[in-house]
């Protein structure tokens, strides 16, 4: 049986997340309101990752995408996520955009630096996955416009970048 998961920072790019979880599969785009997207949670390599903030306005909204997978890819995308550490993993119920309500997994920062920002490198599996997903233009400035910071790694930085060659 397969499970909803909603991705909203990094997997959004699907070539971000099937290097990771191969065996999922695209269902819809779908939103999540009363939330916004922000870039505090702390990350392990001391740079923000995304997180989505519970707001309680309704015009606060976040976009994201339903993947589908198996219990056994959860249990894979938990230990990618750093489920139980650096996230809760929580259920949820977010809107497809053709209306219906669809509950599905996602993940909730548990540690918050509101100081940190993203590397330039995770900013870009954000922003690529926003355009692929063609996310409304709004959304996607706000991406755009969210400042980031380089990697001093640049083995880390260019191997997760390297996805994105693999087709050229």
């Amino acid at each position: 049986m397969k499970i909803g998961y909603f991705a909203f920072g990094s997997n959004l790019s699907s070539q971000r997340l099937l290097t990771r979880i191969p065996r999922a599969s695209k269902d819809c785009v779908a939103t999540l309101p009363g939330h916004r997207l922000c870039w505090h949670k702390k990350g392990q390599d001391r740079s923000g990752k995304c997180d989505i903030a519970v707001t309680d306005n309704p015009h606060d909204i976040v976009y994201g995408v339903v993947y589908l997978m198996t219990q056994d890819d959860k249990l894979e995308l938990d230990a990618y996520e750093g489920a139980g550490i650096g996230y809760e993993r929580r259920q949820i119920s977010v809107t497809a955009l053709h209306g219906a309500s669809i509950d599905v997994f996602t993940y909730y920062a548990l540690e918050i630096d509101r100081v940190r920002q993203p590397y330039h490198w995770y900013k870009e599996h954000v922003l690529r996955g926003a355009l692929e997903h063609e996310f409304p233009a709004h959304y996607i400035e706000h991406i755009q416009a969210t400042t980031s910071i380089d990697d001093h790694d640049a083995e880390r930085r260019d191997r997760e970048l390297s996805i994105y060659l693999a087709g050229q």
